[in-house]
């Protein structure tokens, strides 16, 4: 199962540097169990060197307890380092959305105001995303059937410094 996780988390990575989100630091923390320690050279492959994989020692404090979380939890920090979402299950399944998204919205919204490790062309990518997450609501809204049906825009609210 964690070799299906580090596999999609690998695509979701190259999918949103593909859209400009560049400079994201992507770590997998490995259980502590002698199963998962045995099966560690197997998720390091599965990955590439853009994913840090951390192997926990047996006799350290737990990452997760240390985080109070799960080990199928997604912990996004934004630039400054300040956790921004703490997903769990079944928000942390890499089918949904809830973490591609919440990466966005993290890498775009800039609020902890200048900072030197932004990146240079972040309002062009980010207006990018939202035009794109904006067609994409489009597409799925209900269309009005007649004359008097009342159509209702479903809008996204993001904001740029």
């Amino acid at each position: 199962l964690l070799l299906y996780i580090s596999t999609r988390l690998e695509d979701l990575r190259v999918k949103l540097e593909n859209e400009g989100l560049v400079n994201i630091s992507y770590v997998i923390v490995n259980h502590q169990g002698t199963y998962s320690q045995r099966k560690f050279h197997l998720l390091k492959e599965s990955v590439s060197d853009y994913i840090t994989v951390y192997q926990q020692d047996e006799l350290q404090a737990d990452v997760w307890t240390t985080l109070n979380g799960n080990k199928d939890d997604f912990l996004i920090y934004d630039r400054c380092g300040r956790l921004v979402y703490h997903l769990g299950l079944p928000y942390s399944f890499l089918s949904f959305q809830y973490v591609e998204e919440s990466i966005k919205i993290a890498y775009c919204e800039n609020k902890c105001g200048n900072c030197s490790y932004t990146e240079p062309d972040i309002d062009g990518i980010c207006e990018n995303i939202t035009k794109k997450a904006d067609e994409e609501l489009a597409e799925i809204e209900p269309k009005p059937t007649d004359q008097h049906s009342h159509h209702h825009s479903l809008h996204r609210h993001r904001h740029h410094h």
